[in-house]
């Protein structure tokens, strides 16, 4: 609970004087409201005496207070706290949002995307409905509070039966409370894994149509959704229970008081107007019954919700990667690992005692067998991942000493199968660098061969490309992202096996594309086929973790056994 509120006061403290006057006005349009009770009752006492004057001016007054506290100030308070919600939503969802994207690749491993979609698109919102009926509790409870001291004024019996009462509704809700939050718990998380198979369903639906695998996906999700709506099912018999229980005790409460007024006013020891007031009080509390109880309810989803929140933004799931304040400048990039010892969590060691220097202008390619540590080489010089022994520098400067921006400005990795934004051509520029002018975008596109193809369409930049880049070739991916690349102006280009899956035209004009960046870049390429780097300037040979041997691909041949065995499983003598 306590963390909780902590939660709940950090997004709000910025708005304190808007909320205190928002509570001010609530709290006054409560106060006029409790007259309501007390001149229904005068009215009616006055007209039992035949008095039509006094009780016509006692419903005057309740119609000229109802009309500016209800109709008026109300209103007005409701407004301002419904705007403050608004804004305190806006704020936890960029918050969310944004401490999502700084989460390491770590995270994204463990846990499922529909976990990190759900958090950031359903949890926030799921807290919305807390501001709103938190603060009409508090203005309920505190007219209630006056209407008590009013009750115990005229009759303190009902004022003991009353709080009586309220004791035994905190029992009951104490009671369905930690039911109520496990299901939800247990919703979310069912969830989170419905989500993420529809989100894999919809990204991945033309590999489901080729691979046939529809029927067995439809399986899996009448699994998941089995588990998500008998859960939803239990949630709802729980909610049953719990209103009808809170139902039952609300009718039962006000006939108890009536009854009791009734008999009070028939011994004279209270008077008609006050017996009249009370038709009116008892229903606060009934009010604050009901209040309560869909409070408690929401409490309890919110309650969930914060929980998953608050552990990515807390940092209580995972430790932010920490940048220093350093800052490379515009000259060519020098990268050099030195003892470098790396696994994925407990696993083998990917990368043993490694060190390797690449050096700028020059076409540098690493090849080696399968799980050898390719990949893992780029994952750290991006800091995807941080070495477990020994350092990488960039012109001789530590990585984890560089500022993040001006490390990732610096570097640039065409993978495989690059990602490509479902927005236009040139929004996918303008995602880089929001200035580029399309003459530039154009300029990009015709060092990398892709401009005449782009041109060639109906809407030319302004073609949208479709999710994950589906309706360009694998080869025309390739280029746009390597044209992409050259209008962020990064000085350290790594290819991770990209051309492994082009075609010989789509990988001709890749290769025209690397040639003509070596001048000015750091390249490096990583290769399962060998015959895409046979003109490197240097191949690095990695075997078991190290670098076993490096050098022209003559010379490789010559001098390597792991190297020319590489170069034989490919079919080549």
């Amino acid at each position: 609970m306590k963390n909780n509120l902590k939660f709940i006061y950090k997004y709000l403290k910025n708005y304190k004087i808007t909320i205190s006057i928002a509570l001010i006005i609530i709290v006054l349009s409560s106060l006029l409201d409790l007259t309501y009770g007390y001149f229904n009752g005068a009215a009616i006492e006055e007209i039992t005496k035949l008095n039509l004057k006094m009780c016509l001016f006692y419903y005057m007054l309740y119609f000229l207070i109802s009309v500016f506290s209800g109709g008026f100030l109300r209103k007005i308070g409701e407004y301002i706290i419904n705007k403050i919600q608004l804004q305190v939503i806006e704020r936890i969802d960029n918050d969310i949002y944004k401490k999502t994207l700084n989460l390491p690749s770590l995270a994204f491993e463990e846990k499922k995307n529909g976990e990190f979609i759900n958090r950031i698109t359903k949890d926030a919102e799921d807290i919305s409905d807390l501001f709103s009926g938190l603060f009409n509790l508090v203005v309920s409870l505190f007219g209630s509070l006056l209407v008590l001291i009013y009750i115990f004024i005229n009759s303190y019996i009902i004022g003991i039966e009353i709080i009586i009462f309220i004791f035994i509704l905190y029992f009951i809700v104490k009671y369905f409370n930690p039911k109520i939050e496990k299901i939800n718990d247990e919703m979310k998380k069912s969830n989170d894994n419905y989500t993420s198979i529809v989100t894999e369903s919809i990204s991945g639906i033309r590999e489901i149509k080729t691979l046939g695998i529809k029927k067995n996906l439809f399986i899996e999700i009448k699994k998941i959704t089995y588990e998500l709506f008998s859960k939803k099912k239990k949630d709802n018999l729980i909610n049953t229970k719990y209103s009808i229980i809170i139902n039952l005790f609300r009718i039962t409460f006000e006939v108890f008081i009536f009854v009791n007024c009734a008999i009070l006013l028939y011994y004279n020891k209270i008077t008609l107007t006050f017996f009249i007031a009370m038709t009116y009080y008892i229903y606060r509390y009934t009010w604050i019954i009901e209040n309560f109880q869909a409070l408690s309810k929401n409490y309890q989803k919110t309650k969930v919700a914060i929980k998953r929140l608050n552990e990515i933004l807390s940092n209580k799931l995972y430790k932010d990667v920490k940048f220093g304040n350093k800052k490379l400048d515009n000259s060519q990039k020098t990268i050099e690992f030195k003892n470098v010892t790396f696994s994925y969590k407990e696993k083998d060691l990917i990368l043993n005692n490694f060190s390797i220097k690449l050096e700028p202008n020059k076409k540098i390619a690493i090849v080696g067998k399968s799980g050898q540590g390719k990949t893992t080489i780029f994952n750290l010089i991006t800091r995807i991942f941080d070495t477990n022994q020994g350092n990488i520098y960039i012109n001789d400067i530590n990585i984890k000493e560089i500022e993040e921006e001006s490390l990732r400005e610096n570097i640039s990795i065409i993978r495989q199968n690059p990602f490509i934004f479902n927005k236009t051509i040139k929004e996918n520029f303008l995602l880089l660098n929001k200035n580029i002018s399309i003459e530039e975008i154009k300029k990009c596109s015709k060092r990398t061969y892709i401009d005449e193809y782009i041109e060639s369409l109906p809407d030319k930049y302004d073609t949208l490309i479709g999710e994950g880049g589906v309706n360009l070739s694998g080869g025309q991916k390739q280029r746009l992202a390597i044209a992409r690349t050259l209008a962020k102006k990064s000085k350290i280009i790594l290819f991770d096996e990209a051309t492994s899956a082009l075609d010989n035209e789509s990988q001709s004009f890749i290769k025209k594309s690397i040639d003509d960046l070596v001048k000015d870049h750091t390249i490096v390429i990583i290769a399962h086929r060998l015959s895409t780097i046979i003109d490197a300037d240097i191949i690095y040979v990695i075997d078991n973790g190290k670098v076993v041997n490096s050098g022209t691909h003559e010379y490789l041949l010559k001098n390597s056994i792991e190297y020319r065995e590489l170069y034989q499983s490919e079919g080549n003598n």
